[in-house]
């Protein structure tokens, strides 16, 4: 009788198949009394868990199922499944023998958990072994040495009964030298979705296909007309290439009927690759070489996502929980979402010519309180992808839901199914791991259906954000087998939010002290906010005196928004060290516009000019600037006409200008001066400039004392020249002669017997003024 499930909507087993069970488990009972393992108690149980190195009962033998085709089959399908088994005893296993049981119909979703949860084999609820014809025998199986085994058998002869998920257990059976009996010493176990034709409700059902990446553009670009952009390093290549996460992503959702949730970062970081652009290196940067490959990537998403739903998240998909918690009381944070959702309209269009959606808004992992839905409504948005595990049903509801609550103010909660949506975490590069999420989502989704076949549910299935490359593939095979439509059907996100909402259905966000604490340890702090407007006040002071502000408002608005992306999360180091780093090129930016430093200088006299030089190393030219210099001692030194004087600066690109001040002085003495340069409206720019000038202004007696000298010295000259001119002319008046002559002439007596020369051999000097530009010889 505990084989007929009694699940609402289900119809008995035949006659025939219920006497066959029921007399089968009433001859298993006995012998599994006798020779097979009794149920594990929770005391057992927890014992194996905390030693690891055991490895009894229906643990010896660890049974991998790497293959199960089809997921969900038909009935006239042949089941196969396929493996390894691995005896993790210390003893050889002899006489072992793979066989199937399938289980009795599971009546809940809680159901499927359980029965996921439990790691030893329980004699009744794993159900009975199918015919012994469809067995894997071997003889024996060594310690450590994995075996393969596959397993086909016609779905008719698993005797399934009515619509349902059945638990589907392959175990392994043998003996040991200590425990020479049969007995089950393996198990692994599945779920077996059973809907051979489709329901007359079917539930409809919304993916989300996330491409979304982390950071990996700078706000560094060249200086070239093209303002080649730099990424911090290659591994966005990596990620869009053949075989990359990136890149199976849009591979396998082309063929997929699932909503687009694109982050618009990703795409311009790709864009960017397409041209020319730089990767960092140890010692600067070097040219990237993917243009190719970037190209191709782009191209294809096109493809994929014509004619499709596709919602833009606001640009470098910002922490909508680290902004509504510790971003929102920072002056300018909420502001910079609303810049990243326009830009994120303007990304999508251009590169990918779509119109998107900006309508929803997509908290980490769903989990809301409500100052998370007041931020994320802030930008736009009225519609908030939450998770069912953190706007939990409170009102019994025996059914799952549609996703679409109203919670207020005309916002909307489209509330993702948590199981669905977490049934792909984890690592999915092993076979099993992905065979068993695909078959346990099969299962959870046909039971939705099931719950209340006659009400047809709009759910919401919400993804990791970035989903590994064999997680993508593992949500493909699992999509691929609702596209079946046999209960299920494809309905994209805006259609799931119109869906008409359930009265019974929990609409009452969450208190902000039951947001998740390990999600709160993972958010930005207060500090990275406070640094964002930092960044962004030096960014608006730079840009008011740009000629072509544009080459820089791009780059670091866009490198703002990637400062609060949500990729950062349990990244604080790197988080840090890329707002670091944003902040450190912008200082550098504004740096290469600045006043050249002077050294100390000497002024005399009364007045003087000052050259004060401002040189731009900026590709462009700044304007709108203002040169202040000011005098620190304005009693002893005046500039222009008071303690200060301004005067307007322009500089072209890679030039310099030398700006000349007017000074007065009135005493002696040192004056230090100051340069400043300041915006059009009145804010500093950059550091001052002090240097001291000497001033030596000379005062009115030392000009008499200095004019008397001069004076002096011109009487001596005269009296000189006169005493000169006498000498001259008392030679010119000797008579010639001998020595006696001589003589006399030396004596100053003159001779009365030699009469003079009638005319003299020069002209005599004249005693009238000198003539404009004449040479006075003195």
């Amino acid at each position: 009788m505990a084989e007929a499930a009694d699940f609402p909507g289900t119809s008995p087993s035949p006659a025939r198949r219920w006497l066959r069970r029921a007399g089968a488990l009433l001859v298993a009972v006995p012998l599994l009394a006798g020779l097979v393992q009794l149920p594990e108690t929770p005391v057992s149980h927890a014992a194996a868990k905390t030693s690891a190195a055991e490895a009894t009962g229906s643990r010896t033998v660890d049974v991998a199922v790497n293959s199960l085709t089809p997921t969900a089959p038909g009935e006239d399908d042949t089941l196969t499944i396929s493996g390894t088994v691995t005896n993790s005893g210390k003893q050889t296993v002899t006489t072992a023998e793979v066989s199937l049981r399938v289980g009795p119909p599971l009546n809940s979703r809680s159901a499927i958990d359980s029965a996921a949860q439990r790691t030893s084999y329980v004699p009744g609820a794993d159900g009975n072994q199918i015919s012994s014809e469809y067995v894997k025998e071997f003889a024996k199986l060594a310690p450590g040495v994995p075996q393969t085994f596959s397993i086909s058998v016609p779905v008719k002869e698993l005797d399934l009964g009515a619509d349902g998920v059945y638990q589907l257990a392959v175990t392994l059976t043998g003996q040991t030298a200590a425990q020479p009996w049969t007995q089950v010493l393996g198990v692994q176990r599945t779920f077996l979705p059973w809907q051979p034709g489709e329901t007359d409700t079917k539930t409809r059902t919304t993916y989300l296909w996330p491409l979304i990446s982390s950071t990996h553009v700078t706000a560094e670009t060249g200086s070239d007309e093209q303002q080649t952009p730099v990424l911090e390093d290659d591994s966005l290549a990596e990620e869009i290439s053949p075989g990359g996460r990136l890149e199976r992503m849009v591979a396998l959702g082309a063929d997929l009927d699932v909503t687009w949730v694109i982050d618009p970062d990703l795409l311009a970081s790709v864009d960017a690759m397409t041209r020319s652009y730089r990767i960092r290196a140890t010692n600067g940067t070097i040219a990237g070489k993917n243009q190719a490959v970037a190209k191709q990537w782009l191209d294809n998403l096109e493809k994929a996502v014509a004619d499709k739903k596709v919602v833009a998240l606001p640009f470098a998909d910002p922490d909508l929980a680290s902004l509504a918690h510790n971003g929102k009381n920072v002056s300018g944070s909420l502001g910079h979402l609303k810049d990243a959702t326009d830009a994120a309209i303007r990304t999508v269009e251009t590169v990918l010519h779509v119109k998107p959606s900006t309508d929803f808004a997509w908290p980490v992992e769903g989990a809301v309180d409500p100052s998370i839905v007041e931020v994320a409504t802030s930008a736009g948005a009225d519609m908030v992808i939450a998770r069912s595990d953190s706007m939990q049903e409170t009102s019994g509801l025996t059914y799952t839901p549609n996703a679409a609550r109203p919670i207020g103010g005309g916002t909307t909660a489209v509330v993702a199914d948590a199981r669905l949506s977490t049934a792909f975490e984890g690592d999915m590069t092993g076979a099993e791991k992905s065979t068993l999420a695909v078959q346990e989502f099969l299962a959870q989704s046909l039971m939705i259906t099931l719950q209340e076949p006659q009400k047809q549910r709009s759910i919401v299935v919400a993804p990791q954000r970035m989903p590994s490359a064999s997680q993508a593939q593992t949500m493909a095979t699992a999509l691929t087998a609702l596209d079946e439509d046999r209960w299920s059907e494809a309905q994209d996100l805006s259609a799931a939010a119109k869906a008409k909402p359930d009265p019974d259905a929990t609409a009452q966000v969450p208190s902000t002290k039951e947001y998740p604490s390990a999600l709160r340890k993972q958010e930005l702090p207060q500090s990275a906010f406070e640094a964002i407007q930092e960044t962004q006040q030096a960014l608006d002071s730079f840009t008011v005196i740009l000629t072509d502000s544009s080459r820089v408002v791009t780059p670091f608005g866009r490198a703002i928004d990637r400062q609060m992306s949500t990729s950062w999360r349990g990244r604080a180091a790197e988080a840090q060290q890329f707002r670091d780093g944003v902040q450190s090129y912008l200082e550098g930016l504004t740096q290469q516009v600045k006043l050249i430093d002077k050294s100390p200088a000497k002024l005399s006299g009364r007045s003087a000019t000052i050259p004060v030089t401002v040189q731009n190393n900026l590709v462009q030219g700044v304007d709108r600037l203002v040169l202040r210099l000011t005098s620190t001692k304005p009693k002893r030194l005046q500039i222009g006409d008071g303690d200060y004087q301004e005067q307007p600066v322009r500089v072209a690109g890679g030039h310099s200008q030398t700006v000349k001040f007017t000074t007065t002085t009135n005493a002696n003495g040192p004056v230090p001066v100051i340069a400043q340069l300041y915006t059009e409206d009145g804010q500093r720019y950059g550091p001052e400039v002090s240097f001291d000038l000497e001033v030596t202004e000379v005062p009115p007696s030392v000009m008499l004392v200095i004019a008397g000298g001069l004076l002096l010295l011109v009487l001596a000259g005269f009296r000189m020249y006169t005493q000169r001119k006498r000498a001259t002319a008392r030679q010119a008046d000797a008579p010639e002669g001998g020595p006696e002559q001589e003589s006399r002439a030396e004596s100053g007596a003159a001779d009365p017997g030699q009469p003079s020369d009638p005319t003299p051999d020069t002209a005599p000097e004249s005693t009238d003024p000198s003539g404009t530009g004449e040479r006075v010889d003195r």
